[in-house]
């Protein structure tokens, strides 16, 4: 049984969905420290979904997380350059359609199990980070990355307090791409890289992570290097992986629940087996959390903290048997595309933009499909 208390001690998971007008705009999350609400000392992750094109040169990630680290750096009382070490920063480019900018804020305490009224024997959300080392750019999109990432959720799942990975709902992987001079230090060196070029490179980083992460839950029992993006028959239910020119290592963050939290969350999760499967996404909403989007959008828009989910462009070319494009633009790349047509999915079912919604699914979900994972507030 997964538990999130020891020593007396109850883990406290705080979650926040603050809206932004740029990358580096973290007025919202000062209007909540002035507010008494968020402890800045208690962060322990951020998710955000900026404005830039989700590819190789989308630098608004780097200054997102640029922002964060300044930012936080006096709080957490550490330099800088070591908030990185403190915070797991995803940030993911790419807000095409209706999707707004924004950022998720974990906060975690831990309290006194004697003094936590709110601790009941229901399972309730915790979080747990981790990072792998820095990866040789012959490592990347090959088993050396596939075998670190696992290494490093099950290192987050203990930091979660969870042994079971049946309680894992949503592993979110930030991971490192190839740049020309990456590919070029390799070759000097007499190593060959996955691929020469940048862009191929976030599907294979991408590929590599959440093949790591099926084998960490136990939903893959082996993983061979020749099997990364040729058998799509091999993924992750739970696993969301995006690539930037911003790290060099794998960030992982582990949400899911445990018995003990004091958490006034909760997370369950489901696969869209197609970029329209918003049935998928309706069921989860009335199985896990008792609301139907129909009947319930007045409690969905109160308790709905965040959809986090994977999109892809379907590689066979088609969506239930229809032609689609997507692959074929030379002007828009797919994992935009992919972005907003599964963003606007999914606003249509909870109503709401400020979405994480994540380009690219290699082996995050069935080939056309990905993961979706719920993050609701405990009614009452």
């Amino acid at each position: 049984m997964s538990t999130s208390t020891s020593s007396g001690k109850a883990q406290k998971v705080d979650v926040f969905r603050v809206s932004c007008s740029g990358p580096a705009d973290l007025s919202g999350v000062q209007a909540l420290i002035d507010a008494g609400r968020l402890d800045p000392a208690h962060i322990v992750a951020v998710m955000g979904k900026t404005e830039g094109n989700g590819c190789v040169n989308d630098h608004t990630r780097d200054f997102a997380a640029t922002a964060w680290c300044h930012f936080l750096a006096p709080h957490l009382r550490c330099t800088v350059a070591q908030v990185h070490d403190r915070v797991a920063l995803v940030m993911s480019g790419g807000t095409e359609g209706v999707l707004s900018p924004h950022f998720t804020v974990f906060t975690r305490g831990f309290i006194d199990v004697s003094d936590a009224a709110s601790v009941s024997g229901e399972k309730r959300l915790v979080i747990g980070t981790a990072h792998t080392r820095a990866f040789a750019p012959e490592e990347i999109g090959r088993i050396a990355q596939v075998a670190a990432t696992a290494e490093a959720v099950q290192a987050a799942m203990h930091d979660a307090g969870i042994d079971d990975a049946a309680d894992v709902h949503f592993v979110q992987v930030k991971c490192p791409l190839l740049t020309s001079a990456k590919v070029l230090a390799a070759q000097l060196r007499g190593e060959v890289t996955v691929t020469r070029d940048s862009y191929e490179s976030m599907g294979w980083s991408r590929g590599a992570s959440a093949l790591g992460v099926g084998l960490a839950l136990g939903e893959l029992p082996a993983v061979d290097e020749a099997a990364i993006l040729q058998d799509s028959a091999l993924y992750s239910a739970r696993a969301s992986c995006s690539a930037g020119i911003e790290l060099e290592g794998n960030v992982v963050i582990v949400l899911g629940e445990a018995i003990g939290s004091a958490s006034a969350y909760r997370i369950a999760h489901t696969v869209m087996q197609d970029a329209v499967d918003a049935s998928s996404v309706r069921r989860l909403l009335r199985e896990a959390f008792g609301l139907d989007p129909e009947r319930d959008a007045d409690a969905i828009a109160a308790r709905l903290v965040n959809l986090l989910a994977k999109a892809e462009a379907s590689p066979s070319g088609l969506v239930r048997g229809a032609r689609h494009t997507m692959l074929n633009d030379s002007d828009i790349n797919a994992t935009r595309h992919a972005r907003a047509a599964v963003g606007a999915v999914l606003a249509s079912v909870v109503g709401q933009t400020a979405l994480y919604v994540s380009g690219g699914a290699e082996h995050q979900g069935p080939a056309g499909g990905g993961p979706v994972a719920a993050i609701f507030a405990v009614a009452g």
